[in-house]
């Protein structure tokens, strides 16, 4: 399905990213006047909340993320100043550690998400009908990139 590369192709690439990243300018703008983190550690801070041991490796956080994270580790390195994440040893180890969310983690996620479900509603949803958000789901589904096959 190679296509050359028109106007409008190029357009409409460049207005997908700029309305992600108005979305998630959006999201970030609304945690900061609430007071909140940034959405990094809400990103974080979710995926450990969703382990049901509520702890993982670093190199299995860093791939389950959404948002960049070019340096998690001074993103948990803050959350864990702040009490919402603590490190544990490995036992067989030495240099690794896990990241585990705290109680005041969990709370921290359902603040923020209080504010971003917020945001998604007002900024995405409420402007979307059901037939359109199941349209874009289908089209961001061609849009991923085919990963090579493990066999």
């Amino acid at each position: 399905m190679a296509r050359t590369l028109t106007n409008t192709t190029v357009q409409v690439w460049a207005q997908f990213i700029r309305v992600e990243q108005e979305l998630l300018d959006a999201v970030e703008a609304a945690l900061k006047a609430a007071g909140l983190p940034p959405l990094v550690w809400y990103d974080a801070l979710l995926e450990l909340a969703r382990e049901p041991s509520g702890r993982l490796r670093h190199r299995d956080l860093h791939p389950r993320m959404l948002l960049a994270k070019y340096n998690l580790s001074r993103v948990i390195d803050r959350m864990g100043a702040e009490g919402l994440v603590a490190r544990e040893p490995i036992d067989d180890d030495a240099r690794g550690a896990y990241i585990q969310i705290t109680a005041s983690g969990r709370r921290m996620v359902r603040r923020m998400w209080s504010v971003y479900g917020r945001v998604i509603s007002e900024n995405f949803a409420s402007r979307l009908a059901t037939s359109d958000i199941d349209d874009l789901g289908r089209v961001l589904d061609k849009l991923r990139p085919k990963r090579a096959s493990t066999s």
